[in-house]
């Protein structure tokens, strides 16, 4: 008998031919360990203290992390969030007034989305009063411009906010009232945060998923042989998240806050 002929009454349930780079990838056994830690990292530095706390019991490895520390950032990022800038300048100073000392781009930037949710208010109803507006302005951010002048820039545009119309705006002063600008400068804040606590700013497997896809684009540009689609395997499954908010909710942590406030990674949405 042929070796075709065998070879077509192979059984179906054989394994499926791999490319060599699949292969090569499936060989590398990452420690459980290992991803427990990455995982744990991502939960802390990102700022979800119950389920970091759960995941510690379930992986069996200990929390080096003060929950208090993660909860403070949890704080100032849901009252970034939700536009109540004040407060979260309020509750940085009274972390570390280093923090924004240190920083002056990114406290002029908390400054100009204090701005912004203030002439979000005046200009919500016909004839509102923008009087508070122009007055922080003024007080807290003019003196500020002169020192540099992508500050004078995004001063003279976050003030246009209140020559034109909110629903015929041009798109770069629309993004200035989309939510994103919050989650963005949120973002910093976390991040400065961490760093100003010796911490990493950022996770290591955020770092990992960023060097993935950088080894990715220059193996393509050199022409390597590799599949012509790599699976991160990070897709956002909708009906999961749903389930896992719904019972954050329920349980009362502090985790859906933050979920509830369409904190969804970049990383994996």
């Amino acid at each position: 008998m042929s070796s075709a002929n065998l070879m077509s009454r192979t059984p179906s349930t054989a394994t499926p031919t791999w490319h060599q780079f699949e292969r090569k990838v499936d060989e590398v056994k990452p420690s459980k360990t290992d991803l427990n830690h990455l995982v744990m990292d991502y939960l802390i530095t990102n700022g979800y203290p119950a389920a970091a706390q759960k995941f510690a019991v379930e992986a069996n490895i200990s929390l080096q992390t003060d929950i208090d520390s993660i909860q403070e950032r949890v704080e100032i990022r849901t009252a970034i969030h939700a536009g109540n800038i004040q407060a979260a300048i309020e509750r940085i100073n009274e972390l570390n007034p280093q923090i924004l000392d240190e920083n002056p781009s990114l406290h002029f930037s908390l400054l100009r989305l204090q701005l912004v949710e203030l002439i979000r208010t005046c200009t919500s109803t016909p004839d509102g009063d923008i009087s508070p507006a122009l007055e922080f302005a003024t007080s807290q951010l003019a003196p500020r411009a002169p020192t540099n002048p992508q500050f004078l820039e995004d001063l003279e545009r976050t003030l246009a906010l209140l020559i034109f119309p909110s629903d015929n705006l041009s798109p770069a002063l629309a993004s200035l009232l989309d939510p994103s600008l919050r989650k963005d400068i949120a973002m910093r804040v976390n991040e400065a945060i961490l760093q100003n606590q010796g911490a990493c700013q950022e996770a290591r497997l955020r770092n990992l998923v960023k060097l993935r896809a950088f080894a990715e684009k220059k193996a393509r540009s050199a022409k390597k042989d590799i599949p012509d689609k790599l699976e991160l395997c990070l897709t956002n499954d909708t009906h999961d998240n749903s389930s896992s908010n719904n019972g954050s909710t329920r349980n009362g942590n502090s985790d859906s806050v933050l979920a509830n406030n369409g904190d969804i990674d970049p990383m994996i949405s």
